[in-house]
C-alpha cells in the first residue's frame, strides 16, 4: 500500500482548516444517553435492594453489581469528558488512557458512519487498528476527508 505523498499530506491538513481541530468524542444526545441508562440502572437496584428480594441477594453478588455499576459510571464520565483533536503531528483522542497515532504511522483508514458516532478507524503498517470517534460536524467532515486521502490504493 502507498501512502500519501507529502504534497498530498500537507494539502489534507489545509483542507481540514486551522489546526488543531478539536471537539468532543461523543455526540452530545449519546454523552446523555450514557448517563440516562445509568441513572435507570441505578435507580432499579436501589428499588430492588429496598425490596425483600434485594435482602435475598448474596454479598458477593451485591458488590459484583456495585463494582459493575461504578464501572459504568467511569465510562458515562469517559464519554462525557472525552476530546478527539487532529493535529500537525497526527491524531489524539483522550479516553481511560490517550489514544494517539501519527500520520506517518497510518498505512490506510476506513470512515466509519455508524447512527451513535462517526468513527474513524487507523490501520498502521504493524496491523493494530485505533479507532477515533467523532462528535461534532467538523470532525465527521474532516474524517471523511482523511479516509478520501488515505484509502486503500
Amino acid at each position: 500500500m502507498q501512502r500519501p505523498s507529502p504534497q498530498e499530506q500537507q494539502q489534507l491538513l489545509e483542507e481540514i482548516g486551522p489546526l488543531p481541530l478539536e471537539g468532543p468524542a461523543w455526540p452530545t444526545r449519546v454523552k446523555w444517553l450514557a448517563w440516562l441508562v445509568l441513572a435507570l440502572v441505578v435507580f432499579r437496584l436501589v428499588q430492588t435492594a429496598a425490596s425483600p428480594a434485594g435482602e435475598a441477594v448474596a454479598t458477593a453478588v451485591k458488590i459484583s453489581v456495585l463494582a459493575c455499576v461504578l464501572g459504568l459510571g467511569v465510562l458515562a464520565r469517559t464519554m462525557h469528558t472525552s476530546v478527539t483533536r487532529i493535529t500537525e503531528n497526527g491524531i489524539e483522542q483522550s479516553w481511560l488512557g490517550r489514544k494517539e497515532i501519527t500520520w506517518n504511522d497510518i498505512s490506510f483508514v476506513k470512515f466509519v458512519p455508524l447512527i451513535a458516532s462517526k468513527r474513524l478507524i487507523c490501520f498502521t503498517s504493524r496491523g493494530r487498528p485505533v479507532t477515533f470517534q467523532a462528535g461534532s460536524r467538523e470532525l465527521e467532515i474532516a474524517f471523511a476527508r482523511i479516509a478520501l486521502v488515505y484509502k486503500r490504493r
